[in-house]
């Protein structure tokens, strides 16, 4: 049976994340309810979770902290559906992030960091950025890298930058697909980094996921939609179905993109 798999859950509002945007405009268990009817009206089993970045820290790395205590405890409040978790580290907290990461991975058993550098006053190719990438990679946390188009901080030049500085290191690119020229750009970077995969979140058109998976293998993509909490998320990715029936897909290969590749990166067990 498939399981499906969305690698790319944001808890909190677009501007906020848990604890903030979250329980002002509803309960958390109202909100985790609200998530369960999408992902089951859809029949997506299970979701990586990742806090919103637009969070307020004016305590600085304290409310990092919290939020990640935060997004640890929504993954342990349903596992059998959040198996996993993705913390936050920000760069303007300098060497404070190091602890934050060994945190993160030993004390909390989340998975990955998400960098969402629109949010967080820098750049991808920032010194800070490379030096986190590198700890992640030494304790083995999955870096999760927002590529949104719109943004110049987060150019696929520099995903590709920090790619390549750590050649051995699973990544995952998301948001990728989300602009036509963009999609056409994920095509350079994926094979000079052959390290990277790259999720399905805001894909424009179909084809460009189909000509991907041609180009560079099935074992490349992964599902994701770019979730966030109700009511600024109210529905999966339309690619959904579309990926279910897709031609281009072997039954083997659609597997991997829904879940396979997303458990393998992870550490989810089937």
């Amino acid at each position: 049976m498939l399981e499906i798999l969305d690698c790319h859950h944001h808890v909190g509002g677009v501007g906020g994340a848990l604890g903030e945007e979250t329980s002002a405009e509803m309960p958390l268990r109202a909100e985790m309810s609200q998530r369960l009817a999408i992902m089951d009206r859809d029949g997506v089993a299970q979701a990586c979770v990742i806090p919103g970045h637009g969070y307020e820290h004016p305590n600085g790395i304290a409310d990092t902290r919290r939020v990640n205590d935060g997004i640890a405890a929504y993954r342990d409040a349903q596992r059998d559906r959040f198996p996993v978790a993705i913390g936050i580290v920000e760069p303007t907290h300098g060497a404070a992030s190091l602890a934050e990461l060994d945190r993160c991975r030993h004390e909390l058993g989340l998975v990955g960091i998400s960098l969402h550098v629109r949010y967080q006053g820098v750049s991808l190719d920032h010194p800070w950025v490379l030096r986190y990438v590198g700890h992640m990679a030494e304790i083995g946390l999955v870096p999760f890298l927002h590529a949104f188009p719109d943004s110049v901080e987060e150019a696929l030049w520099k995903v590709a930058r920090l790619g390549a500085a750590h050649p051995e290191t699973p990544m995952l690119v998301i948001d990728g697909f989300a602009s036509v020229e963009s999609a056409k750009e994920l095509f350079d970077v994926a094979e000079r980094c052959e390290n990277l995969l790259f999720d399905t979140s805001l894909a424009m058109l179909e084809e460009q996921v189909e000509s991907f998976v041609e180009r560079f293998g099935a074992h490349r993509v992964v599902f994701g939609t770019d979730l966030y909490s109700p009511p600024h998320g109210r529905r999966i990715s339309p690619l959904l179905p579309i990926l279910l029936t897709a031609g281009y897909l072997s039954e083997e290969e659609r597997a991997l993109v829904l879940g396979g590749n997303a458990r393998r990166l992870l550490g989810i067990a089937p």
